[in-house]
């Protein structure tokens, strides 16, 4: 495709998505690749030029970071062909990309240090690319140890006086609790030295149980010769429903040193958008109902529940904290950046949104689903 027949799709007046104070100096939205996948969108959707459009308005709005992974289908090859079509206008030195390993399908999970190895590369291959800026090992919770004494429900007392039940108790952080946590250790070991090789810049990891991410955070913290992790990306544990990541962020930048944390998925896997979630998704019958009643209360009052959703997360992420939106057709971009500026530019009708963010958050209290967390692994 020559530079004549790229489509010019143009961000609308306005300023740019600004980029954060930091180790990574990641933009305030990260592009989420996870939607440029068959879990989320249809084969025409994923063969057609949407994503090539998507990607070229999201750098042109200044979104300049992409989250991806081996686990998400054609996820790296639509960005790595997108990005290599829009290399005269977007050399790789402006923008960052991430990707995951160690997960290659729903129960297809190998951390052996030659697996790692192999996918890295094989990712690098996908991207077009010669470095990672950040790579996480993928949804460690699959791999590592279970500590909990509860599967289901509020976690936030692994921070209190459940800490021993959860394997964080003082003193212990050293503990290595299964062979899962050694192969975790091992995996860490292999990025370790493709960091040293130029190939990453930056360690993280992934998962959805916070108590496990922060466990395994001092674990590798306070393992030698290890460092303190670079990256740790949380998903859907900061939106309307489930906010208890910002009970566990300060343990996880102070008590075990993270680099840089990321909130992914303020829509928590389409369970917010206000249409039907995906098949596939965990969430508890309660949930779902109480998701579809939240949905009409924020219809009525003339705002969509993907929209609140979305300040949601833009306001309580902060100046800290990048958030991770799943992007895949241009119309998504705009209406990303558009509240990004409502919020943080504009702070238009901000009295209104909380009131109705919080209608929202007491229709999950009532149904008893607030900071409600779902089994992973199921």
């Amino acid at each position: 495709m020559s530079s004549t027949d790229l489509p010019n799709e143009l961000p609308t007046p306005g300023p740019f998505v600004t980029r954060l104070d930091g180790p990574l100096a990641l933009p305030r939205i990260v592009f989420g690749g996870g939607a440029l996948s068959p879990q989320y969108n249809s084969e025409q959707l994923l063969s057609s030029d949407a994503p090539l459009r998507t990607v070229q308005l999201a750098l042109r709005y200044g979104i300049t970071a992409f989250d991806t992974s081996a686990y998400y289908g054609p996820s790296e090859i639509l960005l790595g062909n997108a990005l290599q079509t829009l290399k005269d206008e977007f050399p790789r030195p402006s923008y960052q990309l991430m990707t995951k390993c160690g997960r290659y399908g729903m129960a297809d999970f190998d951390y052996t240090p030659s697996k790692i190895r192999e996918t890295v590369k094989r990712s690098l291959e996908r991207l077009r690319a010669n470095y990672f800026d950040v790579v996480h090992l993928h949804d460690i919770e699959f791999v590592c140890a279970e500590v909990a004494p509860r599967r289901t429900g509020n976690h936030t007392s692994a921070l209190g006086e459940e800490k021993a039940a959860y394997g964080l108790l003082e003193g212990e952080e050293s503990k290595i609790r299964g062979p899962g946590d050694q192969k975790v250790l091992d995996a860490f070991a292999e990025l370790q030295k493709m960091k040293e090789e130029g190939l990453i810049k930056h360690i993280g990891v992934t998962g959805y149980p916070l108590y496990t991410l922060l466990r395994v955070a001092l674990l590798v913290l306070h393992t030698p010769p290890f460092k303190p992790i670079d990256v740790i990306l949380s998903y859907s544990n900061l939106n309307l429903q489930n906010s208890t990541f910002l009970r566990f962020a300060p343990q996880l930048l102070e008590r075990a040193q993270v680099g840089q944390l990321l909130a992914a998925s303020p829509f928590s896997m389409g369970l917010l958008t206000g249409v039907a979630p995906p098949s596939w998704h965990p969430a508890s019958p309660p949930l779902f109902a109480a998701t579809g009643r939240a949905s009409e209360a924020a219809k009525a009052k003339g705002r969509s529940l993907a929209d609140l959703a979305t300040g949601y997360c833009i306001r309580h992420t902060g100046g800290a904290i990048p958030l991770v939106v799943g992007l895949s057709k241009p119309e998504e971009v705009h209406e990303c950046v558009r509240v990004w500026r409502e919020i943080e530019m504009d702070g238009e009708d901000d009295v209104k949104r909380k009131e109705q963010e919080e209608e929202v958050k007491n229709i999950f209290l009532e149904a008893d689903v607030l900071d409600w967390a779902w089994a992973s692994p199921p």
